[in-house]
């Protein structure tokens, strides 16, 4: 299991479209990830759990990963909320 804090670098935060694409890259990976921001810990994979963060920009969050591609899950999401990019 790995757990890695974050700060969200996304022009608007996790509103909808970023948290459906963050959804999409935390779906490639087989290894179970959450997230965890202010005292709420939700499925990566799931998008309502995802929704209800409702994080901005700046904000930190604590990314844990936990199976057999948990480094390159971690690698992927991290990648995703410093620039955007899938």
């Amino acid at each position: 299991m790995i757990e890695k804090t974050m700060q969200i670098q996304l022009p608007t935060g996790l509103e909808a479209r970023p948290v459906a694409l963050l959804v999409q890259v935390a779906s490639r990976h087989e290894c179970s990830i959450y997230i965890e921001a202010e005292g709420k810990k939700v499925n990566a994979k799931s998008i309502m759990g995802m929704m209800s963060l409702g994080m901005d920009s700046g904000e930190e969050v604590k990314v844990i990963a936990d199976g057999a591609d948990e480094q390159q899950a971690i690698a992927d999401i991290e990648n995703y909320l410093s620039n955007g990019s899938i």
